[in-house]
């Protein structure tokens, strides 16, 4: 990445070429001061939730949370898809895409600090790079999809695996699944409350130690079951039909993507404390070193342990077919209260965009951010927020499969295709240079992944909506 440092390249519309990557070290005081005057004016969107007060300890924590979630227990399924060798390249591209393009999207928002324009959310970096429309029409409304998706999917997730406790200890119980969904979404509202992405810096923390418990308790138990008398016999081969292998190949590349999928860097970048330079790639750094803990140990064991019946999330596969753990029935119990936790943590983080567009829209930023003039507002908006995730989550339990098409036009556009096309755009590296295309082929690439992985995703809705219902207790 050395040549990709943030102080390595000229603004758009300046020097570019080798003249610009080697006289930019920092924006003169008059260049500064004349560009200081285009930073946005901050709301009470930007003031409230989004505050600049964390250590780059901070983002890192933040970074896992987003990252490193209970998504990850699908990645067995994504492998089955794949078979061993495409599923290991396909982990492998995809941290490295993903580390490579989270890491341009840092420097461009370094870029824009040290030029007195410091953007803190996707929507105003596309508007100051891209354009207004493109910030208008399709980063700023594709982002709110993506996290308000990843709430619902949360708290769907979160409900599901209640469920599962309450079946371990109740096999003929009568709750449905959308009680427990209800009961989650209780628990969320109350979280959500929390003032300031900042002020989740301590849950993040914790979110990191419960992804790694988790985690080691899903390759554990994959192991023990792969191991056991009762394990199921092992299939690891794939579909002879062309049309079902590929496109069961694009819709795992979706999974992966959503796995690995953040979609509110600027949004995590904007909670640092200033001066940034460097800290969001330290976070970095700490979270990729959580991702190679945790998601390869999960895929490979669980792929290993069951095969082509891997399930969309490998939890599923500790319980029998007959209803009977394959697992001490303690260790499911800690295991699922495990995921449970974190999944309260990952819905909190995902939903600081809506806060802060709700926060933009209805606080007063002359207001004190605890004045009864503020305060209430956020409750209710959140609370409201909250309520109609939970209610979508309710009624949609199959909302995995649209999760899915949400990844592809979401997920991989704004986390593998935008960071390359905004580093091109924002320093014009020279043609000649490797970067240039390397960001081309990249941003090329993972369209036309986009495009068919959304095929794939739909397809398999069409597949499965002989089983839709609303309200389904699956």
């Amino acid at each position: 990445m050395g040549a990709l440092a943030p102080n390595s390249a000229e603004p758009a519309g300046e020097k570019t070429g080798e003249e610009g990557m080697k006289n930019h070290g920092a924006p003169t005081a008059a260049m500064a001061a004349s560009q200081a005057s285009q930073a946005p004016k901050l709301d009470a969107g930007a003031l409230f939730v989004l505050k600049s007060k964390g250590s780059w300890l901070h983002c890192g924590y933040h970074l896992t949370t987003s990252i490193v979630a209970p998504a990850l227990l699908s990645l067995p399924l994504a492998m089955a898809s794949l078979g061993w060798a495409a599923g290991v390249v396909c982990l492998l591209i995809a941290a490295a895409v993903t580390f490579y393009s989270y890491n341009l999207l840092s420097i461009v928002l370094e870029h824009q600090a040290l030029l007195g324009r410091r953007q803190l959310r996707f929507r105003d970096m596309a508007h100051q790079i891209l354009g207004p429309g493109w910030a208008r029409y399709y980063i700023g409304p594709i982002q709110f999809l993506v996290c308000f998706g990843a709430v619902v999917g949360n708290v769907l997730l979160g409900g599901q695996t209640m469920k599962s406790l309450y079946i371990l200890e109740k096999p003929d119980g009568t709750m449905k699944l959308y009680e427990f969904v209800a009961i989650f979404g209780v628990f969320m509202l109350m979280m959500a409350q929390l003032p300031s992405f900042h002020s989740l810096r301590y849950v993040n923390l914790l979110s990191l130690f419960l992804c790694l418990g988790y985690s080691a308790c899903a390759t554990a138990g994959s192991i023990y079951v792969g191991h056991s008398s009762r394990a199921p016999p092992k299939d690891y081969s794939l579909p002879e039909d062309h049309q079902d292998l590929i496109f069961g190949a694009f819709n795992a590349m979706a999974i992966i993507a959503t796995s690995y999928g953040n979609g509110i860097i600027p949004e995590i970048q904007a909670t640092a404390a200033p001066p940034v330079q460097g800290k969001m790639f330290k976070g970095l750094c700490l979270c990729y070193a959580v991702v190679a803990v945790t998601f390869f140990s999960v895929a490979v064991s669980g792929y290993w342990a069951f095969g082509n019946l891997a399930a969309g999330t490998i939890l599923s596969n500790f319980i029998a077919s007959d209803g009977r753990p394959l697992l001490p029935r303690q260790f499911l119990i800690v295991t699922n209260i495990l995921t449970i936790l974190q999944l309260t943590a990952v819905a909190v983080v995902y939903l600081q965009p809506t806060n802060d567009l709700l926060e933009g829209i209805l606080a007063d930023p002359k207001k004190d951010q605890y004045s009864a003039r503020n305060v209430v507002p956020r409750m209710i908006s959140r609370s409201i927020t909250v309520a109609g995730a939970t209610a979508v989550a309710a009624m949609l339990p199959f909302f995995g499969d649209i999760n899915a098409v949400m990844g592809a036009l979401g997920f991989l556009p704004l986390d593998f295709v935008v960071p390359a096309v905004m580093y091109n755009v924002t320093f014009r590296p020279p043609v000649k240079k490797a970067v240039f295309w390397v960001n081309v082929v990249i941003a090329g690439v993972f369209s036309v992944a986009a495009v068919v992985g959304s095929v794939a995703a739909v397809r398999q809705i069409a597949l499965d909506a002989k089983n839709y219902k609303l309200f389904a207790n699956v």
